[in-house]
């Protein structure tokens, strides 16, 4: 497997990308990885070699800056971090969809077949990718936010995988029924799978926190890989 950091650009803004991916072969689907609040850290990184070791290229996006990162357990600064993207979603949709140049332009890519796929903040993010109107095959959202912005949708193309885990304090059953609605009267061909006695953040093994409502739950994370290993089969055939 190889790995490197790749630099691209939102404007004036600079980022940094993990790559990854095994050098053998022709051009292989990609899948964009979306971080969770405390921005492009171990666990995306992480993340994007599952999915190279899946076949597939991976590239762990950043959505805040090339060195800007939060800290684990540091509720307060990584929320400074996101909600300037979760609270303008036109600033949000232009920061990932730069993404997405940036990968196409890559050797290794097979560019008629991408996908994305986000943890937390990045499932929103994901969502709003897709809600964008951005030609990806599919987007994933795990244990994500699904409330859309006050930006109207683009026609969404892309399907959509949300894996949710159903004690989830920030995304309460009304908002998974209010996005299952939204996603129906898009046309989008959607999937929302549910894990029971399950709370945020369900897939990160540091995640212990039970009265913030973050805690790994094993099963559910090995229910959700599958999924997600499903999910890309089918949309890259």
């Amino acid at each position: 497997m190889l790995t490197k950091y790749i630099d691209y650009q939102d404007g004036d803004t600079q980022l940094e990308g993990y790559l990854t991916y095994n050098e053998t072969g022709a051009p292989k689907p990609a899948v964009l990885i979306a971080h969770d609040w405390s921005g492009r850290r171990e666990f995306a990184c992480k993340a994007a070699e599952r999915v190279a070791a899946m076949g597939y290229v991976g590239f762990a996006l950043d959505m805040y800056g090339k060195g800007i990162f939060g800290r684990d357990g540091d509720t307060e600064g990584n929320a400074a971090l996101m909600n300037p993207y979760a609270s303008d979603r036109t600033r949000l949709r232009q920061r990932i969809n730069a993404a997405l140049p940036a990968v196409r332009e890559l050797p290794q890519v097979d560019t008629a077949r991408i996908a994305a796929m986000g943890y937390c903040f990045g499932g929103m993010c994901v969502l709003e990718l897709a809600r964008s109107g951005a030609d990806v095959r599919g987007v994933i959202s795990i244990h994500g936010i699904f409330t859309p912005g006050n930006v109207a949708n683009d026609k969404i193309t892309a399907k959509v995988l949300c894996l949710h885990g159903h004690d989830d304090p920030m995304v309460p059953p009304e908002q998974v029924f209010a996005f299952e609605k939204e996603m129906t009267e898009a046309n989008v061909d959607w999937q929302v799978h549910v894990y029971g006695g399950t709370m945020h953040a369900f897939t990160n093994p540091v995640a212990n926190n039970p009265s913030f409502g973050t805690v790994y739950k094993e099963v559910a994370a090995k229910r959700a890989y599958q999924s997600i290993t499903n999910f890309l089969g089918e949309i890259f055939q």
